[in-house]
C-alpha cells in the first residue's frame, strides 16, 4: 500500500517516473541546464507607437497592396518595353547616323557652294559694282578667319548652346514649343528651336540636290526644303547628328555661314557683306555683323536695301544678344548703337535696275539669264548720270504732274557711239524686274520721226535754206480715202525753208517732202539708223505713224550726232568669268554703217538746233550750249517725245499712259522737254560746252517775192477745188450708170 502511495508520488527514488511534461520552471528539485541568453532589441519609437495604436493595419495594407497590384504590374511591363524600345531605338537612330555620315563628302568645303545657278556682277564705266543678277555667292569665307564679331552675332542670334549640344538642343525645342503655344500656334508651328547644326541640315536640304527634271523650279525645291512636318523634323534631327558625327563644329558653323540666304540674292555672309557695305564679312564692325546675322530671321523683311531703319531696329536686337551673352562690352554696345550700320553708295543708291535687267536680256544666255558660273561684266553704266536722270524724272513729276496721273515716263542718256550711260523705264526709277518701257514700250513716234524725212532731203543733195510749199495738201490712197494732213496749229505758212519747216513742225511740209525724195528712200534711212520695226506704207510715214522704243529712237539720233553713221545701243563692255583673267567677250563700241554723208549730218544738225533755238522744243534749252532735238505728238496726244542732244550725250524722253489713253495738256515740246532739261542740266554742271558738229549755212534767199508767193498758193487751192469738181463728177456718172444697170437687170 505505502510502495503505490510512493510510485504514485513520485516522491521515492526506487519508484517510476510519472509520465508527464517536465515543468520548465520547478519550485525546487534538480537544477536545471542554464538557457541561452539572448539580446532583446528596444523597438523603436515609431513602431513603439505602431503598437500603442489601436487602429487595425494590416487589413488596410492588404487592402492596398491588392488596389496597387495592377499598376506596379503595369508600370513594371511598360519599363521592361521601354527600355527595351529605347534600346532598339537608340541602335536603330545609330544606324541612320551613322548612314547618313556615310554619305556625306569627306572634306566638308564641298558643300559649301552648292547652287544650281550662277551669280552675275555688274561693273559701271568705273568699275565698281552697281547691281548684282542670280544667286550671288562671294566666295568661300570660314568660321576661323570670318571677323570674330560676325561668328559671334551669329552664334549668339541663332544658337547660344552651340558649342554645348551634339546638333539637337532638347532645351531648345522645348522652349520653343512652350512659346508657340502660347502663342496660340501649333506645337511646330513659329519658332522651331533649331540648332544651327539643324539649319544647316536644312540649307543642304537633307541631301538631296536640285535636279531640273524633278522640280518645276528652285523656287518649288527650296519651298520643300523648308517644310515643317514632324516627320521632316525628325528627318533633319537625324541628318543634324551626323553632320556633328562628320564635322567639327566649326566646319558646320562654315558651312552654315556659307550657304545662309541674306536677301538681294546674296548666298552667304561674304555675298551679303559685300552687297550691302561693300567690304568683306572678314572685316564688318559689330553693328555691321549686328545687321548681317538678324538677316537670318527673314531676309526680305530685313534687308537694309529695302527698310534701313528696321534692319537696324533688328540689329540693335542682336546687338544685345551679343552684349547679354559676353560678347560685347558695355562699351562696345554703346558705341556699335551710336553708330548704327550704313549702306555702301551702289548698295544706298540701288540705280540701274532698268539697265541691268536690260544688260542681262541683251546678253548671251548662258552667260546672263542660265549662268551656271560666276560671271562679271563691265558696262557703260555712269551712276553719276543715272542719278541725274532719276533726279530730274522725280522732280518733275512731283511739281509738274498732278497726283491722280497714271502717265508714264521714260529716259535714254547715251553717247554717240551708242554706249548707253543711264536707264530709266518708269515713274519708279528704282525698279527691278519691271517692264522697261525704254526697251519694251513700241509707241507712236509722231514728229519725232521727221528727222529722217529731212536727212533723206540732205543725202539726196538738198541744203537746210531749200525751200518747200506749205499749203493744203490731199492725196489719193488706193483702197483708202484721200489722205489730207494737217498742221498742229490748223494754218498753213506757204514757202517755208526746209530749216523753218523742221522747226515749226509743219506736217504738210514733212509729206511733201517725204512724197518727193520716195517713200522708199525715207524709209531705208530710218531702217539704217537703227529703226527695226516694221515702218508705215503710206504718206502718213512721214508723220511718224510706225512705232519704235525709246532706246531704238534714241539710238537712231546718236546716229545724227555722230556724223551719219548707224550705231547698235549697248551696254556690256566687257564679259569675263570671276577668277578668270581673259575675258570671254569684249564690246570696243557700236557704230556700224555710214547711213548718211558727214555734210548730210551736219546740215541735219544744224536744222534741229533750230527746233530748240526757235522752234517746238524751246524748252530744252541749255545756257552756255548748243542743242539740237526734235519733238513728238502723236495723233490723239497719245505719245510725247522729245529727243536731243549736246555734243557729248544723246538724250531720249517719252511721256504716254500704259493704257494708251490721251495725256492731257502734253505735248512734246511740254513736259518731255521739260524733263530733258532738267536731266542735261544736271548731267553738264560740271562739264565745258563744246560745239555741235554742224555747218551754219547762212541766212535764206529767198526765192520768189510775197506776190508770186500768194500767186502760187492760190493755184494750189485752185488746182485742188478742181480736182474735188472733177471726182464730184465722177461719183455722179458712177451714180447715173449704177442706177441705169439696177433698172435693167433689177438690181441682181
Amino acid at each position: 500500500m505505502s510502495g503505490k502511495n510512493t510510485r504514485g508520488t513520485g516522491n521515492s527514488t526506487g519508484g517510476r517516473k510519472r509520465i508527464v511534461a517536465e515543468r520548465r520552471y520547478p519550485s525546487g528539485g534538480a537544477a536545471k541546464p542554464a538557457a541561452k541568453k539572448r539580446t532583446v532589441k528596444k523597438p523603436a519609437a515609431r513602431k513603439a507607437t505602431r503598437r500603442k495604436s489601436n487602429t487595425p493595419r494590416g487589413p488596410i495594407r492588404r487592402l492596398l497592396g491588392l488596389i496597387m497590384l495592377p499598376f506596379i504590374w503595369i508600370f513594371r511591363l511598360i519599363w521592361k518595353i521601354t527600355w527595351r524600345a529605347s534600346l532598339v531605338g537608340a541602335l536603330i537612330l545609330a544606324a541612320a547616323v551613322f548612314y547618313v555620315s556615310s554619305t556625306l563628302p569627306d572634306d566638308y568645303r564641298v558643300l559649301v557652294d552648292q547652287r544650281a545657278r550662277g551669280s552675275v556682277t555688274l561693273l559701271d564705266r568705273e568699275g565698281q559694282v552697281f547691281a548684282w543678277r542670280g544667286d550671288q555667292f562671294g566666295g568661300m569665307i570660314t568660321a576661323g578667319t570670318v571677323s570674330a564679331h560676325l561668328h559671334n552675332a551669329v552664334v549668339a542670334t541663332e544658337d547660344k548652346r552651340f558649342y554645348g549640344h551634339f546638333g539637337v538642343s532638347p532645351r531648345g525645342i522645348a522652349s520653343a514649343i512652350r512659346i508657340n503655344l502660347r502663342s496660340g500656334r501649333g506645337a511646330l508651328s513659329g519658332n522651331g528651336g533649331s540648332t544651327i547644326t539643324q539649319q544647316t541640315a536644312k540649307l543642304l536640304c537633307l541631301g538631296v540636290p536640285y535636279d531640273p527634271s524633278a522640280w518645276e523650279s528652285e523656287r518649288a525645291y527650296e519651298a520643300d526644303c523648308r517644310r515643317g512636318s514632324l516627320w521632316r523634323k525628325a528627318k533633319e534631327a537625324i541628318y543634324a547628328l551626323a553632320l556633328e558625327v562628320s564635322y567639327s563644329k566649326e566646319e558646320v558653323l562654315t558651312i552654315y555661314m556659307n550657304r545662309a540666304f541674306l536677301g538681294a540674292g546674296a548666298r552667304g555672309f561674304e555675298a551679303a557683306s559685300q552687297r550691302y557695305f561693300g567690304k568683306s564679312a572678314n572685316e564688318v564692325n559689330p553693328a555691321e555683323a549686328a545687321m548681317l546675322a538678324g538677316l537670318l530671321k527673314a531676309p526680305s523683311r530685313y534687308a537694309p536695301t529695302n527698310n534701313l531703319q528696321r534692319a537696324r531696329d533688328r540689329g540693335e536686337t542682336v546687338l544685345k544678344l551679343m552684349n547679354d551673352q559676353g560678347y560685347l562690352t558695355d562699351t562696345q554696345h554703346a558705341q556699335a548703337i551710336e553708330n548704327p550700320a550704313t549702306l555702301s553708295r551702289a548698295a544706298a543708291a540701288e540705280a540701274g535696275g532698268y539697265f541691268a535687267d536690260w544688260v542681262m536680256r541683251s546678253g548671251p544666255e548662258i552667260f546672263t539669264r542660265n549662268t551656271t558660273e560666276d560671271v562679271i561684266i563691265r558696262t557703260s553704266f555712269d551712276q553719276d548720270i543715272q542719278s541725274a536722270t532719276e533726279e530730274a524724272m522725280q522732280l518733275v513729276f512731283q511739281e509738274r504732274v498732278s497726283a491722280g496721273s497714271t502717265a508714264q515716263a521714260a529716259i535714254v542718256v547715251m553717247s554717240a557711239d551708242g554706249a548707253v550711260r543711264a536707264m530709266v523705264g518708269g515713274r519708279d526709277v528704282r525698279a527691278s524686274g519691271a517692264f522697261n518701257r525704254a526697251v519694251q514700250a513700241q509707241r507712236q513716234t509722231g514728229s519725232a520721226f521727221k528727222p529722217f524725212v529731212y536727212g533723206a532731203a540732205m543725202e539726196l543733195g538738198y541744203t537746210p535754206n531749200d525751200y518747200v510749199v506749205d499749203a493744203e495738201l490731199c492725196l489719193d490712197i488706193p483702197g483708202s480715202s484721200r489722205y489730207c494732213p494737217r498742221n498742229y496749229t490748223n494754218q498753213f505758212y506757204g514757202n517755208v525753208t526746209l530749216t523753218e519747216a523742221l522747226a515749226k513742225s509743219l506736217n504738210t511740209a514733212a509729206v511733201r517732202i517725204s512724197e518727193a525724195m520716195g517713200r522708199e528712200n525715207v524709209r531705208k534711212i530710218a531702217n539704217d539708223f537703227g529703226l527695226e520695226s516694221d515702218l508705215a506704207l503710206g504718206p502718213a510715214l512721214a508723220l511718224g505713224a510706225s512705232e519704235s522704243t525709246l532706246l531704238e529712237m534714241t539710238g537712231a539720233y546718236a546716229g545724227i550726232l555722230n556724223g551719219g553713221s548707224a550705231v547698235t545701243p549697248y551696254g556690256l563692255v566687257e564679259l569675263s568669268l570671276q577668277g578668270e583673267s581673259e575675258p570671254v567677250i569684249t564690246q570696243e563700241g557700236g557704230i556700224g554703217e555710214r547711213v548718211i554723208s558727214r555734210r548730210a549730218a551736219q546740215d541735219l544738225t544744224w536744222m534741229m538746233s533750230r527746233v530748240v533755238a526757235e522752234g517746238t522744243g524751246a524748252r530744252a534749252q541749255l545756257p552756255g550750249w548748243q542743242v539740237a532735238g526734235k519733238t513728238g505728238t502723236t495723233q490723239g496726244a497719245k505719245d510725247a517725245w522729245f529727243i536731243g542732244f549736246t555734243a557729248d550725250y544723246v538724250v531720249g524722253v517719252w511721256m504716254g499712259n500704259d493704257d494708251n489713253k490721251p495725256l492731257r495738256g502734253v505735248t512734246g515740246g511740254g513736259l518731255p522737254a521739260t524733263i530733258w532739261q532738267e536731266v542735261m542740266a544736271r548731267i553738264t554742271a560740271n562739264m565745258t560746252p563744246r560745239p555741235l558738229p554742224m555747218t551754219n549755212p547762212g541766212p535764206a534767199q529767198p526765192l520768189i517775192s510775197q506776190e508770186e508767193l500768194q500767186r502760187q498758193a492760190a493755184e494750189e487751192a485752185r488746182r485742188q477745188q478742181r480736182a474735188q469738181r472733177q471726182q464730184q463728177r465722177r461719183d455722179r456718172t458712177d451714180g447715173v450708170i449704177n442706177n441705169l444697170l439696177n433698172g435693167l437687170f433689177g438690181g441682181n
